[in-house]
C-alpha cells in the first residue's frame, strides 16, 4: 500500500485490467484497476489525470506494476490518493495479473453465491412469518437483524411502526421526514425501485408497498453507511412479503364488509327510508357520514363473462373482489368513504365525500377514470368498465334517487362515449329517459326525422349523421365538412337534400330544437346506429363530389 489507506473499506465488485487513459466507457464503478502503463506514458501529469478519472468513475483502487513502463511514483499521485482516500497499491516485481483476477473473481463469485443463498433463506422466512400472528412486525424484526438498520414502516392508514423503537421525539422527527419523502414520491408505484434520501447525514432507502397497482404503505431503512445491494434486495423481499399479507388481510376484510354492509343494498333498492333506521344500521361510529354529501357510482364490468377472457367461475369472484379493493383504495386516496356492494358483473358504491369541498366532482371523476388504467394484473387490464354516477345528495334516504340516476347514466354509455358519465351531464336525455315508454319517442322521431330516415333507407345514404353533425356544430358548414371528411360542395348538396326532405324552415329556432331533441331520442333508442362519422360508400349515387 503506497497511499490512500483511508479508503481500504471501499467495496470491490470486480477486477479490471486497464491499459488506456480513455476509460470513461470501460468501467461501471467499484472495480479494482490493474495496470502496467503499457498503453500510455504515466508521467506525473498523465498519471494524476488517470487517477482523477478513476475516482470520478467510482473505481475502488488502483494497482500499478513497477517496471519498464512505470518506474517511479510521482509525489503528486501519492498526494491525490491520500487526499481522496483512494487506495494506491504498487507491485515492485512482475506479477501475473491472471492469478490476481482469477483468485479475486472466484472470491467475489463465491461470496455472491453465498449472499444469494442467504437472501433466499431470509426471503422464505419473511414469507413464513407473514402467515403467523403479528406477521408484519416479525418481518420488520428479521429485516433489522439482517441489515442492522433503523426501520420505519408507514401504512397510509394506520400508525407508523419504528423498529427498534425510538424515543417519542426521535420517532416524530423520523415520521415527519418520511412523510415528506412520501409526498415527493406520491406517484411511486409498488413495483418501483427503492429510492434514496438523506436523513441527518444518513442514507435512507424508501420502498413503496402495495399490490394491484395501489400503494398502501412505505418501508424505510436508515443506514449508518452506504447501503449495499444486499440491503436493497432484502428490502424488496420484505416489502413483497408485507404486501402479500396486506392483500390477504384486505381481501378478508372486503368479504367481511360485504356481509356486514347488507344495508347498502337495502338503501340502493329503496327498502330503507327512515333516517333513524339507516343510522342504526350503519352504527354509531359512522353516523357522521349521514351528514355529508354522497353520490352513487355504478361500475359495470362489460366483458366479465366473455369467453375471450378465459375465466373460470371461481376467477370471476376473485376479479370482482380485486376490483373492489382497488376501488376502495382509490376512493380513500381522493377523500371519499365508499360503501360497496356487488351483484353479478356490477359494483355499486355509495361514495361519501369526507372533504366536503366544491371540487368533489372533479376528485370523484379523477378517481373513477383511474380505474380505466388498471395495469396491476393481466386479467384486470383486459376488463372493459362502464361507469355511471348519480347526482349528489346530503341524506342517505335519497340513495335510491342517486342510484336510479346512475343506472340511467350507465344505460347511455353506448351513445355518449365517455369513460365516466355523470347524470347531470345527460342534458335533454334526462327528460327523454322519462318518456322512454316504447311509443312516445318513436312517434316524436317519425314526426321530425321520418323523411330523412326513409330517404337513407331507400338510397343507402347517411343524411341523418350529416344532419346531426351540422346541428351539433351550430350550423357551421366548414366544421361540419371537416368532421364528416367531405368537401364543402358535398355538404352543400346534402344540406339541400335535407332541406327538401324536412322543409325550408328546418333551421328555424323552434324546428331546430325539435329536430335536435328527435336526434337525441334516436340516439337513446338506437345507440349503435347513429355514428359520428358517415360511411363514405353510403353517399347517394346522384351526388357529385368536387375534389
Amino acid at each position: 500500500m503506497a497511499a490512500g489507506a483511508g479508503g481500504l473499506d471501499r467495496q470491490i465488485r470486480w477486477v479490471h485490467i486497464l491499459e488506456t487513459p480513455s476509460l470513461e466507457k470501460l468501467i461501471n464503478g467499484n472495480e479494482m484497476i490493474l495496470t502496467t502503463g503499457i498503453g500510455f506514458n504515466l508521467d506525473a501529469a498523465t498519471s494524476v489525470s488517470f487517477m482523477e478519472k478513476l475516482i470520478a468513475q467510482n473505481a475502488s483502487c488502483l494497482c500499478i506494476e513497477i517496471g519498464a513502463y512505470f518506474q517511479a511514483v510521482p509525489e503528486e499521485l501519492l498526494a491525490l490518493a491520500d487526499r481522496c482516500h483512494f487506495p494506491l497499491i504498487l507491485f515492485p516485481d512482475t506479477v501475473r495479473y491472471v492469478d490476481i483476477t482469477q483468485d479475486l473473481h472466484s472470491l467475489i463469485i463465491n461470496r455472491h453465491y453465498r449472499t444469494l443463498r442467504e437472501l433466499e433463506s431470509i426471503s422464505r422466512e419473511f414469507h413464513r412469518l407473514t402467515l403467523t400472528a403479528h406477521g408484519t412486525l416479525s418481518v420488520l424484526k428479521l429485516l433489522h437483524k439482517s441489515t442492522q438498520t433503523q426501520l420505519i414502516y408507514r401504512p397510509l392508514s394506520g400508525q407508523p411502526v419504528c423498529y427498534p423503537p425510538l424515543s417519542a421525539d426521535r420517532q416524530e422527527a423520523l415520521v415527519q421526514f418520511t412523510d415528506r419523502c412520501f409526498k415527493e414520491q406520491d406517484d411511486s408505484k409498488p413495483d418501483a425501485a427503492p429510492y434514496l434520501h438523506d436523513w441527518n447525514d444518513k442514507p435512507a432507502i424508501i420502498k413503496s408497498i402495495g399490490v394491484l397497482n395501489q400503494t398502501w404503505a412505505y418501508l424505510a431503512l436508515i443506514c449508518d453507511g452506504e447501503p449495499l445491494e444486499y440491503d436493497y434486495l432484502l428490502l424488496d423481499s420484505a416489502s413483497l412479503s408485507i404486501a402479500q399479507e396486506m392483500l390477504r388481510t384486505r381481501y378478508m376484510e372486503e368479504r367481511k364488509l360485504f356481509s356486514e354492509n347488507m344495508w347498502v343494498d337495502e338503501l340502493l333498492n329503496n327498502r330503507l327510508e327512515d333516517e333513524k333506521q339507516i343510522k342504526a344500521l350503519i352504527g354509531p361510529q359512522l353516523n357522521r357520514v349521514t351528514e355529508l354529501h354522497f353520490r352513487v357510482c355504478l361500475i359495470e364490468i362489460e366483458n366479465l363473462y366473455d369467453a375471450s377472457l378465459n375465466l373460470q367461475e371461481n376467477e370471476w369472484e376473485a376479479i370482482r373482489y380485486h376490483l373492489s379493493l382497488i376501488l376502495r383504495s382509490t376512493f380513500e386516496k381522493h377523500g371519499f368513504r365508499p360503501f360497496i356492494t356487488l351483484k353479478n358483473n356490477r359494483l355499486a358504491a355509495i361514495a361519501v365525500d369526507l372533504k366536503a369541498t366544491v371540487k368533489a366532482k372533479a376528485r370523484l371523476q379523477q378517481a373513477l377514470e383511474s380505474l380505466h388504467g388498471i395495469q396491476a394484473d393481466e386479467k384486470l387490464k383486459e376488463l372493459k368498465l362502464l361507469i355511471g354516477v348519480g347526482k349528489a345528495y346530503s341524506q342517505l334516504k335519497h340513495t335510491y334517487n342517486s342510484h336510479q340516476e346512475a343506472v340511467q347514466a350507465l344505460a347511455l354509455h353506448t351513445s355518449q362515449h365517455k369513460p365516466v358519465l355523470f347524470y347531470e351531464e345527460l342534458g335533454i336525455f334526462q327528460l327523454l329517459l322519462k318518456l322512454h315508454d316504447g311509443s312516445t319517442l318513436q312517434q316524436f322521431i317519425r314526426n321530425y326525422l321520418g323523411a330523412v330516415l326513409d330517404y337513407d333507407l331507400a338510397k343507402g345514404s347517411d343524411l341523418l349523421t350529416t344532419l346531426k353533425v351540422y346541428l351539433d356544430n351550430d350550423g357551421s358548414k366548414q366544421i361540419a365538412a371537416q368532421k364528416l371528411f367531405i368537401v364543402r360542395q358535398s355538404l352543400y348538396y346534402r344540406l339541400e337534400k335535407i332541406k327538401e326532405l324536412l322543409g325550408e324552415d328546418f333551421m328555424s329556432p323552434e324546428n331546430r330544437i325539435s329536430i335536435q331533441v328527435a336526434l337525441r331520442a334516436y340516439q337513446l333508442l338506437y345507440p349503435g346506429k347513429l355514428s359520428e362519422l358517415p360511411i363514405l360508400d353510403s353517399i347517394p349515387v346522384d351526388e357529385t363530389l368536387d375534389v
